[in-house]
Formats: C-alpha cells, sequence, structure tokens
C-alpha cells in the first residue's frame, strides 16, 4: 500500500536565495527547490525529488516507444575508439569528445551519442533484409567536454539522453521508422506538459540528409527561431533557407560615391540615407580549399557559422595581413572589379535584386547602381545559402513574415542513411541476394534538459509550478498546527486517504511557522496543495489550491480525496 512522504523525512535541501551561478529559471528554482546540487562545473546530482520527476519522463519515453515497437537495452558508456576511427568521426567531433586512455595505453571515447557503437552492434547480426527493420534505443548518462558549461541542465558535461537506432533495407522503411518516432516525440513532449515546435535542424556532427528539432519555447532558450503562424512552417534559424525583404536601389549607370569613413553597413546607411536591406555587406575569408572569397549578403542580415561550413568548409574570416595580401579593402569591398584571383560568392535571397549597393573596392568610396549581370557576375555554383534567419524574413512556403523565439533543443530525430553503415561495413543482403549498406536513422531525446524544459515553462515568481504528469509528488498536505488535536489528525487522515487511493502525497509535519510552509510549497510547486487549518477544521472543510493558478476553495473534508484523485488521475500522462 502506498504511504505518504513526510517532509522532515524528505531529502529537499532548499536554498532562500538564488545562486549567483544561476542564470536561468530552471538552474535557479531547481537548485532553489533542493532537487540538483552542482557536484563540478557542468556536472549536478539529481536528488530525490528532481529523480522522481526524471523517472516519470522516461516511463512516458518508454511507453510511447514500446508503441511504436522499438526495443530498450543498453550499451557501455565507453566507446572502443577504433570504432570511431571506421566512422571518421574520432577527429571531426572536436574537442567535445571526451577521450580516455586505460592502463594498456588503449584509447575509449566516453559516449557523447552511440551510432559507432549500435552500428558495431548489429553489422555482424542483421545479415537479410527478412530480419529489417529494427529500432533499438536506450537511456543513459552522455558525456560532452563543452567548453563553457552553462544553464544547469541545459548545458552540462554529464546528461541524461534517451537515444534510439532504426536499421532499413528501403528508403521507403527509413522513412516510415522516421515518421514513426517523429510521432512518438510530439506525443512525448505532449504528455511532459511542454509547448514544442518542431523545426527544420542542421544535423551537425551527427549527419544525414533530413534533421528535425523540438524546441520547447521558452524566454531563455539557448537557440534562435523563426515560425510562422499562418503555415505551420518552423526552423532554428542556422537551418532556415528563407526570403530576406530587401530594398530595391533605383535604376541608373554605376555611380562611384564618395562614403569617407563610412566603414560600416550602420555608416553607409545613414550617410546616404538608404536602410540597411538596401545595402550589400561584404565578408572576405579563405575558404576550405585556400581560395581566397569575398562573400556578400544582404546589410540587414549576418552570416551564419554553420551554414558558412556547409558552403565553404574550414574556413576562417580574413586577418588584416590577408586582406592586405589579396588587395582588400575593409569596409569597402565590392563585386566590381574585385582583385584578381579573389572569388566571388552571394547569399541566395540576392539572385532576385538586380541593383546593388556596395563597396568601390577603394577606401571611402562606394559604387551606387551595380547591376548583377551587367557591372558584375556571381558564377552559378557561387550563390550559396549562408545568412541567419531572423524575424520578418518571409516564410519560404508560404510568404507571410516569419515571428522569432527562443527554444531549449529537448529532442531531435535524423535521416542517416548509410553515413555509418557504409564507412564501417554493416552491409545486409537484399532481396537479390546483393550485399548493401543498412539504412539508418537516429533519434534523441535529452532526458534532462526536458526536466529543466518544463521547469522554463512551468514557474512563476514563487518557483515551480509542476504539471501533475512529471510532477515528483502530485499533492502537499500542509497542517498549520501539527500540536493541534484537530487539526493534525484531520491532516494526517486527509494524507493517509490520497495515499491508499494511489496519489503520491506529500505531508508537511514539520513544526514550522505556515508561513515557512507556504514559501517552501510554493517554491517546490507540487500541483495541488489541501491546507488545513483550525477555523476550516471546525467546520469539517479543507482549502484546496491549485499551485498553477492560485485558485483556492473550500472543500468539505468527506470530499476531498475523491475529488483530488478524480482529477489528478486524469491530468497523468
Amino acid at each position: 500500500m502506498r504511504s505518504c512522504m513526510r517532509m522532515s523525512k524528505l531529502y529537499a535541501p532548499t536554498l532562500k536565495e538564488d545562486p549567483a551561478d544561476a542564470e536561468v529559471a530552471s538552474h535557479r528554482l531547481l537548485l532553489r527547490a533542493g532537487m540538483i546540487r552542482k557536484e563540478a562545473s557542468g556536472l549536478y546530482s539529481y536528488l530525490p525529488l528532481a529523480w522522481r520527476s526524471l523517472l516519470k519522463i522516461e516511463a512516458i519515453i518508454r511507453d510511447e516507444m514500446e508503441g511504436i515497437g522499438a526495443q530498450e537495452m543498453l550499451t557501455p558508456i565507453l566507446t572502443d575508439a577504433e570504432l570511431w576511427h571506421q566512422s571518421g568521426r574520432w577527429d571531426a567531433y572536436g574537442p567535445e569528445l571526451m577521450r580516455i586512455r586505460d592502463r594498456h595505453g588503449h584509447e575509449y571515447a566516453l559516449g557523447p551519442t552511440h551510432e559507432e557503437t549500435y552500428t558495431d552492434l548489429v553489422r555482424g547480426e542483421l545479415r537479410s533484409y527478412k530480419q529489417l527493420p529494427v529500432t533499438l534505443y536506450h537511456i543513459q548518462d552522455k558525456f560532452r567536454d563543452e567548453l563553457r558549461p552553462r544553464f544547469g541542465l541545459m548545458r552540462g558535461r554529464e546528461f541524461i539522453m534517451k537515444d534510439a537506432y532504426s536499421f532499413s533495407a528501403t528508403k521507403e522503411s527509413l522513412q516510415q521508422c522516421y515518421d514513426a518516432e517523429k510521432a512518438a516525440y510530439a506525443r512525448i513532449f505532449e504528455r511532459c506538459a511542454l509547448c514544442c515546435l518542431q523545426v527544420v535542424a542542421d544535423s551537425g556532427q551527427i549527419g544525414g540528409d533530413t534533421s528535425v528539432e523540438f524546441m520547447a519555447l521558452a524566454k531563455e532558450g539557448e537557440a534562435e527561431l523563426v515560425y510562422c503562424d499562418d503555415c505551420g512552417f518552423a526552423a532554428d534559424t542556422e537551418a532556415a533557407t528563407v526570403v530576406a525583404p530587401l530594398f530595391e536601389g533605383e535604376e541608373g549607370t554605376l555611380e562611384k560615391v564618395p562614403t569617407p569613413g563610412a566603414g560600416s553597413i550602420a555608416d553607409v546607411s545613414r550617410l546616404l540615407g538608404v536602410p540597411e536591406s538596401g545595402t550589400r555587406k561584404a565578408l572576405a575569408l579563405i575558404d576550405g580549399d585556400g581560395r581566397p572569397t569575398v562573400a556578400f549578403i544582404p546589410g540587414d542580415h549576418e552570416m551564419n557559422d554553420v551554414k558558412a561550413e556547409h558552403a565553404f568548409g574550414a574556413y576562417h574570416l580574413m586577418s588584416g595581413e590577408e586582406l592586405e595580401e589579396h588587395g582588400l579593402v575593409k569596409g569597402f569591398m565590392g563585386p566590381v572589379g574585385l582583385p584578381e584571383g579573389v572569388r566571388a560568392c552571394a547569399d541566395r535571397s540576392l539572385q532576385r535584386s538586380q541593383w546593388w549597393l556596395v563597396g568601390a573596392n577603394e577606401r571611402d568610396f562606394h559604387f551606387a547602381h551595380a547591376k548583377l549581370g551587367r557591372d558584375f557576375s556571381i558564377a552559378d555554383d557561387a550563390w550559396v545559402d549562408v545568412i541567419a534567419a531572423q524575424p520578418g524574413d518571409l516564410c519560404p512556403v508560404c510568404g507571410t513574415p516569419l515571428e522569432g523565439a527562443r527554444g531549449i533543443e529537448c529532442g531531435q530525430v535524423f535521416q542517416l542513411g548509410t553515413k555509418y553503415s557504409q564507412a564501417m561495413g554493416a552491409t545486409f543482403a537484399d532481396e537479390s541476394g546483393k550485399e548493401v549498406p543498412l539504412l539508418m536513422g537516429c533519434y534523441g531525446i535529452g532526458v534532462s534538459r526536458t526536466l529543466a524544459a518544463v521547469v522554463e515553462q512551468h514557474h512563476d515568481e514563487q518557483g515551480i509550478a509542476w504539471p501533475v504528469c512529471v510532477a515528483p509528488y502530485e499533492v502537499e498536505v500542509i497542517p498549520l498546527d501539527t500540536r493541534d488535536d484537530l487539526v493534525w489528525p484531520l491532516a494526517r487522515r486527509v494524507a493517509d486517504g490520497l495515499a491508499q487511493a494511489g496519489v503520491e502525497v506529500v505531508l508537511d509535519d514539520r513544526k514550522e511557522r505556515p508561513g515557512v510552509k507556504f514559501n517552501d510549497a510554493d517554491l517546490m510547486g507540487f500541483p495541488y496543495q489541501v491546507i488545513c487549518g483550525k477555523r476550516s477544521a471546525r467546520d469539517g472543510k479543507v482549502e484546496l489550491k491549485v499551485r498553477a493558478t492560485g485558485e483556492r476553495s473550500e472543500v468539505a473534508v468527506e470530499d476531498v480525496c475523491k475529488l483530488l484523485t478524480s482529477r489528478v488521475l486524469s491530468e497523468r500522462a
């Protein structure tokens, strides 16, 4: 039989003041409510209350994974470095990969993700198309050597993640696995009471051609998003290909205009009375093949590093010495008369613009009325997608101006194709008997990140306001005087009655002032509070408070257990 938890026994050391290093609400409140504790930079212990919520999130994940036929298992956290060399990621992943050596000098990776492990696991076992598709997953600690761990559970060095891997024989089967996981993820986050956008994303170090992120909207989220209210399009700003609204200048003959000291877009805009969207920003770089390149983008936009790496490879912006070496003038570069040997590239959003206001490749001068195709040209293969999307850009689907938001990445799904199977020799015999690489999908949920995201979306000035579905406990019973012969027995009776009905209950049995109990109750944020005071007890009533809304009502003692049990059971995931 379920029993209630006594507050005096609960290990939840609360803090009265906000921790100095807590920058976001989830970090601040989880620390203050005694749910997590920092052990070192980016490393946290989950105390009993947080752990209960994490287990509930995991239970929701397991339920949805079972519903689509994914099979749970567990692999080692350590991965043999040889597997990472086979996939090519040992060097490509970068310094975030935690590498260790054993006493024999053998190298391992502390897994940030497990594509290599799962590919190695199945390559000797899944040998025929008749065995496919198969989806395997686990829930496990992961490790990334973050340069600057921050925001508590949102960006740590050790975190809890669910990652799944599907193996298919055909593209149609891979699409079915991908669609099933994506739909399951939408249900998981809905059951966790998270408002999430599905956004087009960059696949990053994981690789693959198709990727969608599940972003929990949050004011303090790390990722910048754009979305369309009309058609539902949403994307990470570093992945969205959008239409940038441009101010098109007047037609005319090429004119060299004095712009003394105007070495920035803002300066040119003010001096010539032209909106920044009517100017063209020039960025000088050395691309991954060592070619000097000037990339032109709309003046009111920024170049996104991730997109630029896709377009230019391992590029870097030119130093002052490199600019001088290639005959370029910082702040006054343009496509008309670029020095010999310097390649001109431009963002695709500029293809529909004929008239450009650009640098004249001479200090203190710009060209007005520079016409694409007449005064300069951009090679067909030099049109690239490099600008970061921003609010006000036009939706690529329906043309409506996009809205902006911030989000916390809680999950991501990828179609990997043969990226790992081909590199690691994971093949199977197809229907004709030919050996071909397995088609893979990869699907991840940040479990501990999801916990933080719930708090980011469900809190107020007083503390956390847990939704029932992932709350550590569902009801807190608060006797205002534990020494009173009427109040204390009533509180115990209510708490025991709820517990026996299957509700998760905390009974605040501490000999503290009512104000202390109320403050802690609001800080910890259990969804319902049952307040037992002397006056209401004499009348055979208790006060019921809904934490999320602050709504209060008096309920007859004989009705409170039935009422709360009904509410809680209906609100569970």
